[in-house]
């Protein structure tokens, strides 16, 4: 449905036919890790984000999942290696009948 609160007129899913259904009634403002965001989008209360509503509460746990400007850098040391696993794959485990 239609926003008509802090977006008006763009499709928000959590605009319901009692109005906002998020908990706090309207979308919040961005975080300060939101910065350079691609979904930043200007509404009436400010700068807001257009995939979730309450932005700080997505930098809680690390990094935003929904955040276009941080790059995750995995290396291969740092990924958890099954040792078990890892000799099997080495040794060629899986034999052909």
């Amino acid at each position: 449905m239609k926003c008509q609160t802090v977006l008006a007129g763009t499709e928000c899913t959590f605009w319901g036919k009692q109005g906002c259904v998020f908990p706090e009634g309207s979308c919040q403002t961005i975080a300060e890790n939101c910065e350079g965001c691609d979904r930043i989008v200007t509404g009436t209360i400010g700068q807001i984000c257009s995939a979730y509503p309450a932005p700080a509460k997505k930098w809680i746990g690390g990094i935003c999942n929904f955040a276009s400007h941080v790059k995750v850098d995995l290396s291969i040391a740092e990924l958890k290696i099954n040792p078990l696993k890892a000799s099997k794959k080495a040794s060629g485990a899986k034999k052909k009948k």
